[in-house]
């Protein structure tokens, strides 16, 4: 395991977050409790193998502030220190934890490619991953994820993926860069598989949530395997309609995917679980604010239209991004204004002109059960109500007006698809790991969204023949760090992926560039086949970026309804 960031240096992490480097993962769990501390719900702080991360997810808040706090405490007295050669205050190693023993399968589809890479048969393989115990470094990835260290030689040689997969089922048992893991739950990933297990590392019934702590040791043996290769589905929390509750809405044809997304889940990043959320937050947002809803309330996220639901209580709606054809009762009607529904009146949205999610909000927001806080569906880790049915009933909180009327035209996101998007991006923190022109040749080539992509990430290919980006010879490995929506990581095979909001809580592969937070509507409007460039800007150009987005939202709602016209 290798980093490319020094002990005490900062890095920017696009315009929102930073990375610490620090010196193991003790050191990193104890940082990261005094900036939680001292920063006070102001940023999510996550913990990787030699970083800590700082992101500011509400935008209103300026980076330089949280860069201050985080100074100011490296300047205390037994703490670290900006400059990579100051020195580091010893931390007391973690100590041993519970034995948890985990039964496995080991017939992975890499096992034999993993016996060549280490050079020994794929017995010798099973033999060392059960000859010894390994200790949980980190928690991250995806909920219940424990990075697991001790790897014995020669398996600790052996790199990640070149290629990431799009799915990694429930229970595989993996290895990568000197560490394995359980994958808790089914969620995309660049390790190499080696087994199964049945064992559940993960609920979402009550705390702690995972079975793994950090410290504790984990022994993988063949005995007792049984029948059963993956864990039990994770089972949501218990909900019942609250008082006062409305049913309002009844899916009649959810189209390609419709999904409850609210503001997000915020503070549960340390433990692994994503934040999800919408993908286009600005036209999440301006939906939220034509229904006189506060920012995060719960929407319904549609993505490639084709979405009607019969209204079964007097409401008013909006929906917003994308350029939609929608209709009331097959009779069309604007996009982006408040919209009133009598009871039996059937809502239609179309094909979508401009990108390719919209999101329909309702007066009151729509309610539903809550994990960790939040109803957003995370197609990562599969938290969340998930794609509504045909039937489904939707529910709403009690509402007050005054509501808003429509939106000043143009302040919607959609994309032309014609042409390509375009999405500034400044530097990532690890361009030591490309050749001197990689953001050169990143802004000249041209690339288009794989089919393979979704809310997890965007899976680009260059067009046109360009040349696949390639990290600088002996670069080495990368250890897992915390990664953030708009990070353009590059696997080995140098084909870009740009996360999206239920991307994992740490990644592994280096990020040459982080798209900046003023473009995430466009990023999130990137259905497969769109073509895309990268566009470099400074910090300095995204920050008011940031600014000018921020006062084009807030201005963005015309007048109450209804409007009254003279």
């Amino acid at each position: 395991m290798t980093t490319s960031i020094p002990v005490g240096e900062v890095r920017p992490l696009g315009d929102r977050a930073f990375l610490i480097g620090v010196a193991d993962p003790a050191a990193g769990r104890a940082l990261a409790e005094q900036l939680t501390e001292a920063l006070a719900g102001a940023a999510e702080v996550v913990c990787g193998a030699a970083t800590v991360m700082v992101h500011a997810t509400d935008l209103g808040v300026e980076l330089a502030g949280l860069r201050a706090t985080a100074a100011a405490l490296h300047a205390e007295p037994g703490h670290l220190r900006e400059r990579s050669d100051a020195p580091v205050a010893p931390v007391a190693p973690v100590t041993a934890g519970r034995l948890v023993t985990v039964p496995c399968r080991f017939d992975g589809p890499d096992l034999h490619e993993v016996a060549a890479q280490a050079g020994c048969g794929a017995d010798a393989v099973v033999a060392l991953l059960t000859s010894g115990p390994f200790v949980v470094g980190v928690m991250g990835f995806s909920p219940g994820f424990a990075y697991l260290d001790g790897l014995p030689r020669p398996l600790d040689r052996v790199p990640r993926r070149s290629r990431p997969r799009p799915a990694v089922p429930a229970g595989s048992v993996a290895i990568a860069n000197g560490q394995a893991a359980v994958y808790p739950t089914a969620s995309p990933g660049g390790w190499h598989l080696v087994g199964r297990t049945g064992i559940s590392l993960f609920s979402a019934q009550a705390p702690p949530y995972a079975v793994l702590a950090p410290g504790d040791q984990v022994r993988f043996t063949v005995a007792g395997a049984g029948a059963r290769t993956e864990p039990e589905p994770v089972v949501p929390p218990p909900w019942s309609l609250p008082p006062g509750a409305r049913t309002v809405l009844e899916v009649e044809a959810p189209g390609l995917r419709a999904v409850v997304q609210d503001g997000g889940r915020r503070g549960v990043a340390a433990v692994g679980v994503p934040a999800a959320g919408p993908a286009d937050p600005v036209s999440f947002e301006l939906a939220n604010r034509l229904a006189g809803n506060a920012t995060g309330a719960a929407t319904l996220e549609l993505t490639g239209g084709g979405t009607r639901v019969r209204c079964r209580g007097a409401c008013h709606v909006a929906v917003v991004g994308a350029a939609p054809e929608i209709g009331v009762d097959d009779m069309p009607v604007a996009a982006g204004q408040l919209l009133p529904l009598a009871a039996g009146q059937v809502l239609q949205v179309g094909r979508l002109h401009g990108g390719c999610r919209s999101y329909l909000s309702l007066a009151g927001g729509f309610l539903g059960p809550e994990w960790f806080g939040s109803l957003a569906t995370d197609e990562l880790t599969g938290l969340g109500a998930g794609p509504l049915p045909a039937g489904a009933l939707l529910h709403a909180g009690a509402w007050a007006p005054p509501l808003g009327d429509h939106l000043v035209a143009g302040t919607a996101t959609d994309v032309d698809p014609s042409s390509p998007v375009e999405l500034r991006v400044v530097p990532g923190p690890h361009a030591g790991h490309f050749g001197t022109d990689a953001l050169t040749q990143l802004a000249a080539a041209a690339f288009v969204v794989q089919g393979a992509s979704n809310r997890v990430g965007l899976r680009l290919r260059p067009a046109s023949g360009a040349p696949a980006l390639r990290r600088r010879r002996g670069a080495g490995g990368l250890d897992s760090h915390g990664v953030v929506t708009g990070a353009v990581q590059v696997p080995p095979d140098g084909e870009p992926v740009v996360l999206l909001p239920d991307h994992a809580t740490l990644g592994g592969y280096p990020v040459l560039a982080v798209v900046v937070s003023a473009d995430h509507g466009l990023l999130g409007q990137c259905a497969p086949g769109t073509g895309v460039r990268l566009v470099p800007i400074t910090p300095a150009e995204a920050d008011e970026a940031r600014r000018a987005e921020r006062r084009k939202v807030a201005g963005a709602v015309v007048g109450t309804y209804p409007l009254a016209v003279d």
